[in-house]
């Protein structure tokens, strides 16, 4: 089996696929509140081109997916796409990052399709927060969808929380507290330059040593050591933390001001299909061109390789010669 390496030495074999740039929310991190233009039903892959693609880059090494948007749960009946790439060999971890608001109602169809593991983006504890958060007052149908995963056995569940300063970040503690009181594992996020008016600095950005110096000091916490064993054992972007008694998890990524670019081992597609090495990138593949166009797998393997081949070092996230990408993280894929 070939892989996908760059100049860097880092190998790809996380792929996260956006099946839709639509979304019910609109989160003030992602994407402004008004003025968004969708793409036209033709113009996003269909389940179909996103299976072969899975096919051609799982010949290529990657052996994990997610399933992004958007709001993937938009599209739909995504459960046969998690069936389809399921069924594509050498495909060993299914995931989504969804939302939650119409999680409670497909969570049985994706885990009984072979969907492995999920994570719900709750930025807030407090449903008014919540509503200043994603522009939506939807709190409530969210953390049924989260409850509704957890019965049907997604579990655990991860939680993703994107912390803003002066917003969100009193509820650090709360959340530290629902990780050791349910199986779900709390993220923390730090807040990125991606959304189109989302207000970004870097005074607005908690930093991760800050949320493990709060918590530690009403649960003391312990790292998690990774698996050296592992194929991923350095490459996952969160740091983890259980705490010292036991009861539970919590995860923290340093986007911003502890960079994990050098160890890197995610690409991704658009849902029009274009290959971005890097959420950040400046530039794109257009995989949707080669497919459609009738070009073999070979050329489309050939593609992909010699893009992984010119991967980016790192973002320049609050350094001099940044540059914002043009489109939001829900056009990207998040």
């Amino acid at each position: 089996m070939a892989n996908l390496t760059d100049t860097f030495g880092r190998v790809a074999n996380n792929l996260r696929i956006s099946v839709t740039d639509r979304c019910n929310f609109r989160c003030r991190y992602c994407m402004p509140e008004e003025g968004m233009e969708w793409l036209k039903k033709n113009m996003l892959l269909s389940f179909e081109e996103i299976g072969r693609l899975t096919e051609i880059f799982a010949t290529l090494g990657v052996t994990k997916i997610r399933l992004t948007g958007g709001e993937p749960l938009m599209r739909k009946e995504l459960w046969k796409l998690v069936a389809l790439v399921r069924g594509v060999r050498d495909i060993r971890d299914i995931a989504l990052t969804t939302n939650g608001y119409f999680l409670a109602e497909q969570a049985r169809l994706l885990r009984g399709a072979g969907l492995d593991r999920i994570n719900v983006s709750l930025d807030s504890l407090d449903p008014a927060t919540f509503s200043v958060m994603a522009r939506r007052a939807y709190f409530d149908r969210t953390w049924e969808g989260i409850e509704e995963a957890l019965r049907c056995g997604l579990s655990p569940v991860k939680v993703n929380v994107v912390l803003i300063r002066g917003v969100n970040d009193g509820e650090i503690e709360a959340f530290a507290s629902l990780a050791r009181a349910r199986p779900i594992i709390v993220r923390f996020i730090e807040f990125m330059p991606i959304g189109r008016e989302d207000g970004w600095s870097i005074e607005s950005v908690v930093p991760t040593r800050e949320v493990i110096e709060r918590i530690d000091a009403v649960a003391h916490l312990v790292p998690v050591d990774r698996d050296p064993a592992s194929a991923d054992a350095v490459k996952a972007p969160a740091e983890r933390y259980r705490f010292a008694d036991g009861a539970g998890e919590i995860g923290v990524i340093s986007s911003v001001t502890q960079p994990f670019c050098g160890d890197c081992n995610r690409v991704r597609i658009t849902s029009d299909g274009k290959f971005r090495t890097c959420l950040f990138s400046l530039k794109e593949t257009d995989l949707r061109a080669l497919l459609r166009g009738g070009a073999p797998d070979a050329e489309i393997a050939a593609t992909i390789a010699g893009a992984v081949k010119g991967k980016e070092e790192g973002h320049l996230i609050n350094r001099p010669g940044f540059v914002r990408p043009e489109r939001t993280m829900s056009s990207i894929g998040g």
